[in-house]
């Protein structure tokens, strides 16, 4: 199987497929799906595939073909319109398709393209172009295409891509789009082939191909991994983690504060009580016989048990 992905953003157009095919499970191959056909700084045309390989290089080859021939009438090179070559590469699609038709019975020949390019004095435009010929546009509301296994790539698709978007994360996005695809889907395989083309460059400003050992790639996958990892983890919690979390708390907070509250306690101890000289229960901060209660209670005992120096011993005193 196969998915491509092209995304149009106000600077440019982003085109990324993987390039993996299979025939059955005991025969996978690896074959080009990104296509580049220019006329530099007139020009510039990209096409990506998906369907009969065979209906695929027949459509390349003629468009090469009559691109290159300077007689003939209609071509890549002299159609005026993004949309006629869109409508171009059709025909050439449904006449492959018959051809293969007649002596391949039983056999599913049908090609999906997406056209994407630049012609001068027009603006970018990506064309999906149908087996039947006819084709439709991408939109403001839509700005981006997909063909293949389009269903396990496209959510990050309608969650990030705006006309407004910077072309290189337009960029990352169709690759991490690939990667999800990748992950869920064996027939979708590296390496990966990405094209990025400049608003009124007209050619193709970067082109590379990424495998899984691509340091880059690498590491786009891994952040990406770990990041999303992250955002399921701070996503609002369910009211009944909120009231474990509270009590969790509490509990906290109780045995953080049992320690202090001992420790205070037993930095102002109380001691035991003394009964005064009328017989009342005094109570204490500090042991007697030391410090300044100690000093009082010796004076009031003083007091009461000295005599008079004038005391006869009888209990009268002179005078």
């Amino acid at each position: 199987m196969t998915y491509c992905v092209a995304i149009k953003v106000n600077d440019g157009i982003v085109f990324a497929a993987d390039t993996r095919t299979a025939a059955g499970v005991d025969d996978v191959r690896t074959y080009n799906k990104l296509h580049v056909l220019e006329v530099p700084g007139e020009r510039v045309f990209v096409i990506l595939s998906a369907g009969n390989l065979a209906t695929t290089q027949y459509v390349l080859a003629y468009a090469r073909r009559e691109m290159n021939d300077p007689n003939c009438k209609v071509s890549l090179r002299t159609v005026r319109h993004m949309f006629d070559a869109a409508d171009y590469l059709g025909q050439l699609s449904v006449r492959a398709q018959k051809q293969s038709a007649e002596s391949s019975m039983n056999v599913n020949v049908e090609t999906t393209l997406i056209l994407g390019g630049q012609i001068m004095g027009e603006d970018p435009s990506i064309y999906l172009i149908y087996p039947l010929g006819n084709c439709i546009a991408a939109s403001p509301e839509m700005p981006f295409l997909q063909i293949g296994e389009i269903k396990y790539g496209k959510p990050i698709l309608d969650r990030f891509v705006r006309p407004g978007a910077k072309l290189e994360d337009a960029a990352r996005c169709a690759l991490v789009s690939l990667d999800s695809t990748m992950r869920s889907n064996i027939s979708v395989g590296p390496p990966v082939d990405v094209a990025i083309m400049e608003r009124d460059r007209l050619s193709i400003a970067h082109s590379f191909r990424l495998d899984y050992d691509t340091p880059y790639y690498a590491a786009l996958k891994e952040t990406w991994a770990r990041q999303l990892e992250n955002a399921v983890r701070s996503l609002p919690k369910f009211d009944w983690e909120v009231q474990q979390s509270l009590a969790l708390s509490m509990q906290h907070q109780q045995a953080a504060q049992a320690p202090m509250s001992q420790q205070a306690h037993q930095s102002t101890p109380t001691w035991p009580s003394q009964q005064g000289p009328n017989g009342a229960w005094l109570m204490s901060s500090a042991p007697a016989g030391s410090g300044q209660n100690s000093g009082q209670s010796q004076n009031r005992g003083s007091d009461r048990e000295a005599p008079a120096d004038n005391d006869d011993g009888n209990g009268y005193s002179g005078g």
